[in-house]
């Protein structure tokens, strides 16, 4: 699985790319300063490459290569974590509904087809309007809406392995449901769930990028790219290009890179189940 993974070139590049965001993001702020919050005005709208600005300044006289630092912490970190947690809430309900069956199976999933009738950034926008917008709060929102689709993955796994071999011997050895669940249905579920994972992380980046587009992320002085890309729209027509590009390319590189990684990934796992 390893070889074939390292073998896809396009889930290599992926794997590259991601390491050299977080290393921009999360180390970059060591040796580029990265304040946020004194502003000068004197210096707004400079140019790249004026006054030691490589990426030139905002309309506040911030350095845009610092936000984008700053900002692609926030949309990473809510990312990663709001997808984690979606697949989390998503491979439990999944894996409970498939292998009960029967008429909790019909209500959960019921409960499943309901909420994907409902437009996620519809949900994600009442509830931004409603919760003061945050890191955590927007974790958790995101988090809570977005678990659907892998529920529905891993059910689907789980009505397939639930009569398996092992999983009879287990019950027959006087082995519960629970452990049935958490012990043997998950982790023979786990391909599709470590590939749906990198796809939910890259949806998530992108819900907090609309979400902040609208102006409902999160608060300044704090920021992310979907905000850096709506303060930057409104100085389009004045040339002043740098305020949107970097980061509309910084989130096209990060959700092309989780989308490399999970075919990447979808591939060494196929290997493994036709191998089993």
């Amino acid at each position: 699985m390893v070889r074939l993974f390292f073998a896809n070139r396009l889930a290599v590049t992926g794997l590259v790319l991601l390491a050299l965001l977080l290393l921009f993001c999360f180390v970059g702020p060591l040796v580029h300063p990265t304040d946020q919050i004194h502003t000068q005005l004197a210096d707004a709208n400079l140019a790249p490459g004026v006054k030691g600005h490589p990426l030139g300044t905002d309309d506040v006289g911030r350095d845009v290569l610092g936000r984008l630092m700053v900002g692609g912490q926030t949309s990473l970190e809510i990312g990663i974590a709001a997808g984690l947690l979606a697949t989390l809430i998503g491979t439990v309900w999944g894996a409970v509904a498939g292998y009960t069956g029967g008429w909790l199976d019909a209500i959960m999933m019921r409960v499943v087809d309901a909420g994907i009738a409902i437009p996620a950034l519809f949900l994600l926008l009442v509830s931004a309007t409603i919760f003061r917008p945050t890191v955590t709060t927007q974790i958790l929102i995101i988090g809570c809406v977005s678990w659907l689709v892998p529920a529905r993955l891993v059910r689907a796994e789980a009505l397939s392995l639930r009569s398996r071999d092992f999983v009879q011997a287990m019950m027959a050895m006087g082995g519960s449901h629970r452990r049935a669940v958490f012990r043997h249905i998950i982790p023979n579920a786990i391909g599709t769930v470590v590939v749906n994972a990198t796809f939910q992380v890259a949806d998530a980046i992108l819900l907090v990028a609309y979400v902040s587009f609208l102006g409902l992320g999160v608060a300044p002085p704090a920021t992310d790219w979907g905000a850096m890309l709506s303060n930057g729209i409104s100085y389009t027509y004045d040339g002043y290009w740098w305020l949107i590009f970097p980061a509309g390319i910084a989130i096209i590189l990060v959700v092309s890179a989780f989308n490399c990684i999970g075919d990447g990934l979808r591939d060494s796992f196929e290997v493994r189940l036709q191998g089993r």
